[in-house]
């Protein structure tokens, strides 16, 4: 959970901090340095209601029967699969454009005034954070009696937000596009191991069939509880008693989405 947490907030955090970045540097090189605290406002806004949407989430639960409980885990298990799958697509295709298409609506929002420039900050950290907050609850259900995600999270958005004050600065430079591919990549098997523990939520739920029908139980050779099993936990969402429905998703999720994410679509070429 360390591992696979810690990378859901790098890659979130570090397009979240990129984006503020963008935003700050653009009005600092047009010498509006007056609308700052602006950009500020509406980053501060996006933080607390991702907080506040995270926080509802976790104490909405506490009321809830097993079986509800269940039932609401395995819907945020696959929200947040589609937030996460979403997530490396749109960077995929935006990674080379974004800096422009900020500025671009930067620039019409501070014609606009301080209410636009706000909000568009806003919007732009808020999605990060949305997403963040209903993946977190997802990783904090599946891992149990743990701070392991939490402390996941905290250590890759601290990372994530020292990695962009760096480039910021010029200190350091990277090739973000091998970086969002490499992350991007190693998502995949975070999200399929979300998928499935979503879906083994469900079957507890008994929403989908199939809880007692089993691909491996691996409880003797490869407890959870042991190092390599824990290994496989944190990174890959392993689960030693593995439905026959999980085994299937994890297996259709990579061998579909991977494939889609690493070969690049071709770009027309202009006549």
């Amino acid at each position: 959970m360390l591992v696979s947490n810690g990378l859901i907030g790098l890659r979130e955090g570090l397009e979240a901090a990129l984006v503020v970045s963008i935003l700050v540097a653009f009005l600092v090189k047009t010498d509006r340095r007056s609308r700052l605290p602006h950009v500020w406002w509406g980053v501060g806004a996006a933080v607390a209601l991702s907080v506040l949407v995270g926080a509802v989430i976790t104490f909405t639960t506490a009321s809830m029967t097993f079986q509800q409980q269940e039932a609401f885990g395995g819907g945020m298990s696959l929200l947040a699969v589609a937030f996460v799958t979403g997530m490396i697509f749109w960077m995929r295709s935006t990674a080379r454009t974004i800096a422009a298409e900020l500025r671009g609506k930067l620039d019409r929002a501070l014609d606009v005034g301080p209410a636009a420039v706000v909000t568009l900050a806003f919007l732009a950290v808020g999605r990060e954070g949305l997403e963040t907050a209903v993946f977190f609850y997802s990783s904090v259900q599946s891992a149990g009696d743990t701070v392991q995600p939490m402390i996941g999270f905290l250590v890759g958005i601290g990372v994530a937000v020292a990695l962009a004050h760096l480039l910021y600065r010029g200190a350091i430079r990277f090739d973000l596009g091998k970086f969002f591919t490499w992350t991007g990549a190693l998502l995949v098997f975070v999200a399929a191991g979300v998928l499935a523990y979503g879906l083994h939520d469900l079957q507890e739920a008994a929403i989908l069939p199939g809880l007692d029908t089993l691909a491996f139980d691996l409880s003797e050779t490869v407890p959870e509880d042991s190092w390599f099993g824990a290994l496989l936990k944190g990174i890959f969402n392993y689960s030693q008693r593995t439905t026959v429905l999980q085994a299937v998703a994890w297996t259709a999720y990579v061998a579909i989405v991977l494939p889609l994410f690493l070969i690049r679509p071709r770009v027309a070429a202009k006549s």
